[in-house]
């Protein structure tokens, strides 16, 4: 049976996604349905933002309003899922929902999860560096390097601007 299965996205009202998906793990639940409904994801994504030269970690919603869900699609399954309190319906057409492909999947990131980081400045911006070898100094943002999570900060040094890559939990946005 799970070889059928395939990934089907649902269109869900905004903010009812986490709702959405435990109605339906109680109905599976309740009604011995696992075979047919398998897997129900709300894909997100964890970033990390900087603020104040502090890093905190936080998830998002990759798509707000879409839930994903590994199912074996029956009349039965498809009218569960469809009538649903908060589901305004499967992403197809009306009648007949169209599961992801294998490079839809993939590229969605459903059997992932992403990792970014966010910060409170950009390129061009001043800065000053909070702890480390270059405390205390001043300086403008010449790159920033996300995968990396470091910086390149222009600094002052001895009368002459020298670029200082550093941390990003190291930088703080200027006032």
């Amino acid at each position: 049976m799970s070889q059928n299965a395939k990934w089907y996205v649902i269109h869900t009202y905004s903010g009812y996604e986490n709702k959405v998906k435990q109605n339906i793990e109680k109905v599976v639940e309740n009604r011995r349905l696992q075979d047919y409904i398998q897997e129900i994801r709300i894909p997100m994504e964890s970033y990390t933002e900087v603020k104040d030269a502090k890093k905190v970690e936080a998830e998002r919603k990759l798509f707000p309003s879409y839930v994903m869900i590994k199912m074996v699609m029956t009349d039965d399954s498809w009218y569960i899922v469809r009538n649903t309190r908060g589901v305004t319906g499967f992403v197809g057409t009306p009648t007949e929902p169209v599961p992801l492909s294998d490079k839809e999947v993939e590229a969605l990131g459903v059997e992932t999860s992403a990792q970014t980081v966010e910060v409170d400045y950009k390129v061009g911006d001043n800065v000053t560096v909070t702890t480390g070898s270059f405390e205390g100094f001043s300086g403008k943002v010449s790159s920033i390097d996300l995968e990396n999570q470091t910086a390149e900060v222009i600094v002052s040094m001895f009368g002459r601007e020298t670029p200082v890559s550093l941390p990003i939990s190291q930088i703080k946005a200027e006032d």
